[in-house]
């Protein structure tokens, strides 16, 4: 269940996030929610799996932003960690770093849930 205690646990900069969205719960609850809706995630594992970096670029750094946002700094810290290789169009393994991102997804949708 989405509450603060459980953003907490989760590693999010729960006071921060909510100064962000001018300290209200139930407008910063939503905002998380649409993060966690965004269909970003899917479109870069799929620009991932193609190989279009360009693509999958764009879609972290939106992500980053997003996650950043709302203070969900262990999903930020992750995507920005797949950011960086990704402007400079590395073409590398980015398997372990999407992993960790769809890990973090995933327990934020269980606490949404």
């Amino acid at each position: 269940m989405l509450s603060k205690e459980t953003l907490l646990a989760y590693g999010a900069n729960y006071d921060e996030g909510m100064a962000r969205c001018l300290n209200r719960e139930a407008f910063y609850f939503k905002m998380i929610k649409m993060v966690a809706a965004n269909e970003k995630f899917a479109s870069l594992g799929k620009a991932l799996i193609a190989k279009d970096l360009k693509a999958a670029f764009e879609d972290a750094h939106a992500l980053k932003g997003i996650a950043a946002n709302v203070s969900l700094t262990p999903l930020s810290n992750a995507i920005e960690a797949i950011v960086e290789p990704l402007r400079r169009r590395e073409d590398i393994d980015y398997t372990e770093m999407y992993t960790r991102i769809v890990e973090l997804k995933k327990k934020l949708d269980e606490i949404i849930a």
